[in-house]
């Protein structure tokens, strides 16, 4: 295992829905290959880009959105800056007019077509999530990339080393769990004590600070959204939206205004058991809910994936009174655990199926919750372990390649899980543990190289062919 330092804001990603790795990584690569043209002084001559997809990019990219994402990063549009509602404009502007303007003064013709090619039978050997951008120019011989979206909206140009932040030195590297504990137990310091030192590298404490802060307004801003918009989810499916219905029917007619007094509302019904759990779901519901209708989401550490954190942070916050700096301390310990689990693993459904995503945001979430329900290093460590042991083998298999289902409802599996792992943990003693976090991402991983293919977000197997939705309908 190489030394890969990894920022919580590497894992927490502001970015537009339905997929990290199949909308938000694409995306990037465009926006990545316009770059590297422009830096080669080749925009100025550029008169076509084509775009293949491969393997799991191809399988599944039409019902994630790969070809939406790839357009509108082509066309310079920035996943963190762009309103998503404004995309269906954009999508028919660029239909209509069959061309792209990558920069100012440059415009190319681009049919969707004929230009971004499906080659659902093949597939790349370094990663299942591949694409090739071809462009051809006036002037000069044809330039061709190929990209891989790795996982979690990270991306790897082929021929260029993985880690951009090579060469850096934090004052604690962290590859493993053991390698976490150790400076905890070395310095005395809790796991986000750590994680902050670190990230200090990279920016000002205070600014740290806001930009957590900021992720978790994007986050609690999605729940409302999500909470507050009725209707049918878009793809063909045909799947109604839940999480506004469940809001209102547990708020009781009891009236507020924004979401200070929603929460306030949540807390005035008590906390009796199944009406926490029931706001458990709903929160984890409603940001899949704006996640598979290409609205703004965090990625926690994917798209898919991004409702079962902010389900438990949001949680945590009502049912337990969580403050400013306990959010702060959250996103840093989720953050960090989200990161080994990229190192020792992976964070891509095509390479690992489902566990790892909501298995690793799972993992994540009891790791953040334990240690701000006031439980040791040791025990929040344990609680991660937990969470993923009983997610170890879990497929993805989204009916129409939709990020819908099964993917919305095990978000509040997953935030569920979270939540009892942490209680486990927390009742816990670690010392007479049996089964360590390293050992059980090195089962994860184990478990990802012995699945079969058609399992790791293909549509090829498991409910997705059970449930057959062709994806001309979606």
């Amino acid at each position: 295992m190489h030394y890969d330092p990894i920022s919580v804001f590497d894992i927490f990603k502001i970015g537009v829905g339905p997929s990290s790795s199949h909308t938000l990584g694409p995306w990037r690569a465009a926006q990545s290959f316009i770059r590297f043209l422009d830096q080669k002084g080749l925009l100025p001559g550029l008169k076509k880009i084509r775009v293949l997809l491969f393997g799991s990019l191809a399988k599944t990219g039409k019902g994630h959105g790969t070809d939406v994402a790839i357009q509108l990063g082509l066309a310079g549009y920035d996943p963190v800056l762009i309103d998503s509602g404004s995309i269906p404009g954009i999508l028919t502007a660029i239909g209509r007019n069959k061309c792209l303007r990558p920069a100012d003064g440059i415009e190319i013709p681009f049919d969707l077509q004929s230009d971004i090619e499906f080659r659902v039978s093949e597939s790349l050997p370094y990663h299942p999530n591949a694409m090739r951008f071809l462009a051809e120019f006036a002037q000069s011989e044809p330039v061709s990339e190929t990209y891989y979206s790795i996982g979690g909206g990270f991306i790897e140009m082929e021929g260029q080393p993985a880690n951009a932040g090579s060469g850096l030195q934090l004052p604690f590297p962290i590859d493993s769990a053991n390698d976490l504990l150790h400076w905890c137990m070395k310095t005395g310091m809790a796991i986000d004590e750590v994680v902050m030192e670190n990230e200090r590298v990279w920016r000002e404490e205070t600014a740290i600070k806001e930009e957590l802060l900021h992720i978790w307004g994007v986050m609690k801003e999605c729940m409302y959204i999500g909470c507050h918009t009725a209707g049918v989810l878009p793809g063909g499916l045909n799947v109604s939206r839940r999480a506004a219905g469940l809001n209102k029917k547990l708020l009781e007619g009891r009236t507020y205004a924004g979401y200070d007094g929603w929460i306030t509302a949540i807390r005035d019904g008590g906390k009796d058991f199944k009406y926490i759990l029931d706001w458990v779901s709903c929160f984890a519901l409603a940001v899949n809910e704006v996640n598979a209708s290409f609205g703004k989401v965090v990625t926690a550490p994917t798209n898919g994936a991004a409702g079962v954190i902010p389900a438990v942070l949001q949680y945590f916050i009502c049912f337990c009174g969580g403050t400013e700096e306990k959010i702060i301390s959250f996103l840093l310990t989720a953050g960090e655990t989200g990161s080994i689990f990229k190192k020792g693993a992976t964070l891509s459904a095509a390479m690992g199926g489902c566990q790892a995503e909501i298995g690793v945001s799972s993992a994540m979430a009891a790791a953040a919750l334990t240690e701000s329900l006031g439980g040791t290093q040791r025990q929040a460590l344990m609680a991660a372990e937990i969470a993923m042991e009983h997610h170890l083998g879990l497929t993805c298999d989204p009916i129409g390649g939709l990020v819908q289902i099964p993917c919305i409802e095990r978000n509040t599996m997953g935030a569920i899980k979270a939540i009892t792992a942490s209680q486990l943990a927390l009742q816990s003693k670690p010392d007479f543990a049996k089964v360590s976090l390293d050992a059980v991402i090195r089962t994860m991983w184990d478990t990802a190289l012995d699945m079969n293919s058609k399992y790791k977000e293909t549509s090829d197997g498991g409910l997705a062919v059970h449930i057959p939705i062709s994806l001309s309908e979606c």
